[in-house]
């Protein structure tokens, strides 16, 4: 694998204390992170480490039953459900090797929660948990209102989870552990380099479980290019790393970053985690039918749904594209056999 260059560029750390009283300072703080890396860490959120590791081993009960099991809440097109190594990055063309569960709040889940025998208690403690990160990340939805002169209440209202038509997305994951022992293999990727499509994404994740690694440099949030120099992010108690999406980006103008990140692929034992990581991922997805247009209207208005829509697609198109690149890539290398055979 390519040797992966690194700056010691380091993320703010934005403490949510006393929020009614600071939400100036702390406005100001966000937007200044938003404009230029696009990651911050957040402290004094609100929610207790117990209640964070509380959701982890939950998160645990569920990855450690069978593949049978798991498999009888599959993933659906409406971003819900679990599955394994099945997400192919546009970046790598290759599938992350991982496995994921998403859960939302609505009717999206119909059929998708496992039975109350199999997992006890799973179904109402996540959606408490859940409820908990709506709180942090409508505060946070209210700071970037501010910093955008749109009202208060305009990114609640268009993150409205207790409508129908909500998309918001808590992520469970668990990557694989590796053997230190066993060179990794060529075309391995936890998490290949991506920016994520909603507006601002928490993380939650647990001490010494590295592998995060953050790449800014975005200038327009169509653009699928990343820079060549990677920041590591370490895991500690209680924060919540949080990252600018695709969709902020838009719906700031592209003042605010959406940056690409990445969960590295082990490869040297003396530096990198190779044993199991979980992390949860709160997405804030816009409602179906808000409408998604920033202050200056760089881009054509479009709903919700049809920006999601758009994601996609941009998305796929990538892939595909990396697809043709890797084969044309093996017809040179082969020719050059040949022609070294000959």
């Amino acid at each position: 694998m390519a040797e992966t260059k690194y700056s010691n560029r380091s993320i703010p750390k934005i403490s949510l204390h006393d929020f009614p009283s600071r939400i100036d300072v702390i406005t100001s703080e966000l937007i200044a992170a938003a404009e230029t890396d696009g990651f911050f860490a957040l402290t004094n959120h609100g929610i207790p480490e117990a209640e964070i590791e509380a959701q982890f081993a939950a998160a645990e009960r569920f990855f450690s039953l069978p593949d049978s099991v798991k498999a009888k809440v599959p993933f659906s097109h409406l971003n819900t459900g679990w599955e394994k190594a099945a997400q192919v990055r546009p970046s790598t063309g290759c599938a992350d090797q991982k496995e994921s569960y998403q859960m939302q709040y609505g009717t999206a889940m119909d059929g998708l929660w496992l039975p109350e025998d199999v997992l006890p208690g799973f179904k109402a403690q996540s959606l408490a948990f859940m409820r908990r990160a709506q709180e942090v990340s409508e505060k946070l939805m209210v700071c970037f209102a501010r910093g955008l002169g749109f009202d208060d209440d305009y990114f609640v209202k268009a993150h409205d989870v207790s409508r129908p038509n909500a998309q918001t997305v808590l992520r469970l994951l668990h990557y694989f552990e590796l053997d230190p022992k066993v060179p990794t293999p060529e075309g391995y990727y936890r998490a290949g380099p991506h920016a994520d499509w909603d507006l601002v994404t928490l993380l939650f994740q647990r001490p010494g479980q590295s592998g995060l690694e953050i790449c800014p440099g975005r200038e327009v949030f169509t653009e699928f290019g990343a820079g060549d120099s990677w920041t590591r992010v370490e895991p500690a108690a209680g924060e919540i790393v949080c990252n600018i999406g695709d969709l902020l980006m838009s719906w700031s103008d592209d003042r605010f970053k959406s940056t690409f990140h990445r969960v590295k692929t082990p490869t040297d034992p003396a530096v990198d985690y190779y044993g199991p990581r979980y992390s949860m991922a709160y997405f804030n997805q816009p409602n179906t039918d808000c409408k998604i247009q920033g202050p200056l209207k760089k881009y054509p208005m479009v709903t919700g749904s049809e920006f999601t829509k758009a994601a996609m697609k941009r998305n796929y198109d990538a892939l595909e594209a990396k697809k043709k690149a890797l084969v044309s890539e093996a017809g040179r290398s082969e020719g050059n056999l040949v022609a070294t055979a000959s």
